[in-house]
């Protein structure tokens, strides 16, 4: 078995597809077949079953999976370990974000980290809080800042936290209030982020809380549709305070019994030196900002 095998291995099984799988990998599609089905020989055990439209992993292949990311996790954890030892990081820096991470200006830092790191590649990828949480512990992003946290099994550091505000259409019967209670929005039709994005799991438990059953009438993966829906009276919605500097025609108003959402950076048990050197980065920077 070699080693080249295993990271053609884990490439198929997390694109699904033998074509995707070879370009990430940067090599023809005929050579990374025969290298899969090499290692289906040696083990003695189909890997995948293969159809016309996707590649599923059998259940030798959902076992080997989890060693097979362990070892390359391990090399990675070598190789580092020698780089750290010359003061040099090299290899692949995973990161997940939400959308519109208002504590942290992620790209001015990775770009930080790319001038003063070269030889580290850098991937990114958004999505939901759950998610990217599930995907720190799957070993498949060596870090993530979410906005909801997680079940307390990942260690993370709290960036920021701020209130949560109404946001409403200019002819809402809220638009001139000062203030509202969470109560008051009681039978109103809401426009929010989908089950797991952004900060709909703080919403949801805010709501609950004060006793609002609600209708979500709208749902979007951003925030410049959430508020253009809003802006035109589709329904009203609670964001964190810091969305009042983005343009639009809402409205936005104070709640009295305001909830709170907040921004967190979560590793995996095991932090790289690529990963460890841009958490430093990112709490010194937070540090100097609220200092």
């Amino acid at each position: 078995m070699e080693f080249r095998q295993l990271e053609y291995f884990v490439a198929v099984a997390e694109e699904c597809h033998f074509t995707r799988a070879a370009r990430r990998m940067r090599v023809a599609q005929s050579g990374l077949s025969a290298s899969i089905r090499a290692l289906e020989v040696e083990l003695g055990a189909p890997l995948f079953l293969r159809s016309t439209r996707q590649v599923e992993l059998t259940q030798a292949g959902r076992a080997l999976l989890v060693e097979a990311r362990r070892v390359l996790g391990s090399v990675d954890a070598a190789r580092n370990a020698v780089a750290g030892v010359q003061g040099l990081l090299r290899g692949t820096l995973s990161v997940g974000s939400v959308q519109c991470l208002h504590a942290v200006h992620l790209p001015e830092v990775l770009a930080r980290f790319h001038d003063r790191h070269p030889g580290v590649e850098i991937r990114l990828r958004q999505g939901g809080s759950g998610e990217l949480a599930e995907e720190v512990r799957a070993g498949r992003l060596d870090l993530a800042f979410i906005t909801s946290a997680p079940a307390g099994d990942l260690p993370q550091s709290t960036l920021d936290t701020e209130p949560m505000v109404l946001v409403c259409g200019p002819e809402s019967r809220f638009a001139q209030e000062d203030s509202v209670f969470l109560a008051d929005l009681s039978g109103e039709s809401f426009v929010d982020f989908n089950p797991d994005w952004g900060t709909r799991d703080d919403v949801d438990r805010a709501l609950a809380q004060a006793g609002v059953e609600r209708r979500v009438a709208v749902e979007v993966n951003d925030v410049h549709s959430l508020l253009d829906f809003v802006g035109f009276g589709l329904g009203v919605a609670l964001v964190p305070e810091s969305f009042r500097h983005k343009p639009t025609r809402a409205r936005f108003v104070p709640i009295t019994d305001a909830p709170t959402t907040g921004t967190s950076v979560v590793t995996g048990a095991s932090v790289s030196a690529a990963a460890s050197v841009l958490l430093d980065m990112v709490l010194e920077g937070r540090a100097l900002a609220t200092g």
